[in-house]
């Protein structure tokens, strides 16, 4: 894979790099994403919160949807994003609703915060072009990214600077907290 440092240091890079990687047979994938999900249902965060924002996950990223699917059960009210032309994320609830969270709720809400490639600092790279990033700025709530261990890098990724870092990062090994 192409290094976070140097020449090569191009976002575009590290993702071009990170897919040329050997796949992941189904099985494994859906073994590692279950030991994502139980570690993310142990995060107190998470546990806590009755309000669940969820971007979808896409391609190679960690499955939201599994997150998504198992929330529903613990009893948290699900809310999924809506992107304008103008890049403005709304976000509406599961039966088409909009979210109307009062900031106390979106204080003590969780939003999972798909991406494809993360450093230990909860940067990483995605497939949203900063859309995610300009919605992040100014959410109050707990941001949690979901990842295999093999999307996590040791090395601090290129950053723009309307890049926001994740505060924890779930995965199938372990959490991390990155900000909070």
């Amino acid at each position: 894979m192409a290094s976070s440092y140097g020449e090569d240091a191009s976002k575009q890079a590290l993702r071009s790099a990170y897919l040329t990687l050997p796949t992941l047979s189904p099985s494994h994938q859906a073994r590692l994403d279950g030991d994502v999900l139980d570690h993310l249902r142990m995060l107190p965060e998470y546990r806590k919160c009755s309000l669940l924002l969820a971007f979808p996950s896409q391609r190679e990223e960690a499955d939201t949807l599994g997150a998504v699917k198992q929330a529903r059960k613990d009893g948290k009210t699900i809310a999924v994003p809506t992107f304008a032309k103008d890049g403005k994320i709304t976000f509406s609830l599961e039966d088409g609703s909009p979210l109307e969270a009062d900031a106390d709720e979106l204080a003590k809400s969780v939003c999972l915060v798909p991406g494809l490639i993360f450093d230990a600092e909860g940067y990483r790279v995605a497939y949203n072009a900063g859309y995610v990033d300009n919605f992040l700025v100014s959410y109050p709530g707990c941001k949690v990214s979901l990842a295999r261990t093999v999307q996590i890098g040791s090395n601090p990724l290129p950053r723009d600077p309307h890049d926001v870092a994740v505060d924890v990062l779930v995965s199938d090994a372990a959490v991390w907290r990155c900000r909070r």
